[in-house]
Parts: C-alpha cells; structure tokens; sequence
C-alpha cells in the first residue's frame, strides 16, 4: 500500500474511534426540537464530529511524519495563492448557498463550487478545510440573511466534499480531452443523457408535480436573493446545456469524466449527510426538504426518505457543481491556474 493511502486509512480509522466513543459518552440526544425542527443535541454532535476530524488530521499528519520526517504533503498546499483563495471560496458557497435556500426551492445546494475549487486547485486537505470552515461560519459567524442553522451540522460532509475533489483533481479528471473518437463519445455521451432523463423522471417531475412547487419558492424573499435566485436559475440551466454542448459539439470527453467524478461525490456525500439529515427529523431548510416529505408520504421511513433524497439531490448537485468548475478551469488562464500546488494537473490536455 502507498505511504499515501496508509495515512489516509489512519486518519479515517482515528475519525470513526472518535466518533463512535464521542457519541457512547456523550448518549447523544436525538430528539426533535418541534419549533426549530433540529436535534435538541445538535452543538454536542457538532462538536464530536470536529473533535473526530481534528484527531484524523492529526493521525494523517503523524503518521506522515514517521514515514518520511515531513509533513510536505500538508505544507505544500497552502502556498499564498490558496491562501487568498479559501476566504474568497468560502464566500461563493454561503452566497450561493444560502440563494438557493432562501429564494429557490429546487432539491440542489450549490454550496460546494468554491471547496471543489480549491480542493481541484491546492489539494485534498486544503479542500477539506475550505468546506468545513464554510459551514461552520455560515452557522455560528454570519448574521441573518446569510445565516443557516441548518449547514453546521453537514459541515463533515463539506469536509468530504473537498477532500474527494481533491483526489480526483490529483488523478486528472479536470483535465479537458477533446477530440475524443465517435465510439467512445457515444458511450459517454448516453451514460450522462440516461443519467439525467432518469432523474428527472424518478426526482424532479414526482417533485413537482406531488408537492405542488414552483421553480422560486419563497415570495417574501429579500429582493437581494431574488435576483441572486434568477442568476442561480440561469446558471443551474446553463450547467446541464453546457454539459452536453462541451460532450456532443465540443467532443470533450473530459465532461464525462467531471460527471463521473460528481456522481461518486454525490453518492458518498448522500450516504454521509442521511444519519445527519434523519437526526434533524430531515427538515435542512433547502428545497430537499420537499422530496423527503414525499418520500414518506409514499410509505418510507425517515431514516429512508433521507437517503432516497439524498441519493437522488446529491449526484445531479455534485455534477453540475463539478462540471461548473470544470467549465472555470478550463476558461481561466492555463499559467494562472498552474501556480496552484495542484493546478498543473487540474489544467491542460488529456487523451480522450
């Protein structure tokens, strides 16, 4: 097994100890608070979970020290550029984030583009911060309209999020590859319309047609997030159309890539967020909010209606955002983002 993969195993391992003996010690409440629709233990699972990620970086950072007396893979991604970046990303995943909740209720988020970039950029570990510190600000720092109660307690999925966007911008897979052969572009090419026809069929028309709601969701929403809302809207749009355009005019099948990447993001990520969103009795204060309810209407359980929710939102979520940033990086210039740590395999050309 590589150096690398023995730490990550370490540091995963020392965050589930921690988590299992935090939450036997601490007899976690999982009771519904009936104003707020949050878990009366909510602070305490809160901080279990930031105790469990801080002794995981500290296993992952030990453990590289006794392998090569260097801890060269943490340093290394938080050059000055990240550095000016993880506040700037930070920002794009509260606004965005919270527009979505406040002025759409469509089952996505959009809360994640700036961890992906910065993950994609600087590294697994410099993703991994970006997104934990964004919920937890989002929660505890920023007043209203910009504060949610509900992101802090989904703050280890942010944490994922970055970290798997790192790994697959490590492993090239934000790397354009154009040109690719007719064979392999229609292999890819029906994998992501099949993909997409059947979320719209299973998600998003029961979705609407079941709940009775439309595209804005809020109308006594600050005007501010209502013409935020409609930018969100063109973008959510702009992101399918330019997923399709860059696989069938532009013969990218670097999309395809992008899309794979987000499907495997969204599925972790809704196995993660489904015990978090089951002990907030599914109420997260987002458009998903709807399709759970649905979902139990229809005879699920919550503990199910959670994970049917989340293994529909988060794919499509985590592709668009992926493909969004894709579409970023591959408009930036090439020399920019190669002095990133990790830009020089973010950018440039790959075989198709």
């Amino acid at each position: 097994m590589a150096p690398s993969w023995i730490r990550a195993v370490v540091a995963i391992a020392a965050f589930f100890v921690v988590v299992i003996i935090g939450l036997t010690v601490a007899r976690f409440d999982t009771t519904v608070d009936p104003n707020l629709g949050l878990i009366a233990g909510r602070d305490t699972l809160i901080l279990i979970l930031g105790i469990a990620t801080l002794v995981a970086f500290v296993a992952y950072a030990l453990t590289e020290y006794a392998q090569t007396r260097r801890l060269e893979s943490i340093s290394s991604q938080f050059d000055t550029r990240t550095i000016v970046l993880i506040p700037i990303a930070i920002a794009i995943n509260i606004i965005l984030g919270q527009t979505v909740s406040a002025a759409l209720k469509v089952p996505v988020y959009l809360d994640s583009i700036g961890t992906i970039v910065v993950g994609v950029l600087a590294g697994p570990i410099a993703g991994a911060i970006t997104g934990g510190l964004a919920n937890l600000i989002w929660t505890y720092v920023l007043p209203a309209p910009f504060h949610s109660d509900y992101a802090a307690p989904f703050f280890i999925v942010a944490v994922e999020i970055g970290l798997l966007a790192g790994v697959f911008g490590r492993l090239g897979f934000f790397r354009s590859r154009p040109n690719a052969s007719p064979q392999r572009l229609m292999i890819a090419g029906v994998a992501v319309v099949a993909m997409l026809t059947f979320i719209v069929v299973y998600g998003y028309i029961p979705f609407y047609n079941q709940n009775g709601a439309i595209f804005f969701g809020d109308p006594n929403a600050p005007i501010l997030f209502v013409i935020l809302g409609w930018l969100v809207a063109l973008l959510l749009v702009g992101a399918i159309v330019g997923l399709l355009a860059y696989l069938f005019l532009r013969r990218d099948l670097g999309a395809a890539y992008v899309f794979v990447a987000g499907v495997v993001c969204g599925i972790v990520s809704a196995v993660i967020s489904a015990p978090i969103s089951a002990s907030l009795g599914g109420v997260t204060g987002s458009g998903t909010d709807f399709l759970v309810a649905a979902f139990q209407k229809g005879g699920s359980s919550l503990q199910d209606a959670v994970l049917q929710q989340g293994l529909l939102s988060d794919p499509i979520d985590k592709t668009i955002t992926f493909f969004i940033v894709f579409a970023i990086l591959g408009a930036l210039s090439r020399r920019f983002v190669a002095r990133f740590p990790q830009g020089e395999q973010a950018v440039g050309l790959a075989e198709g």
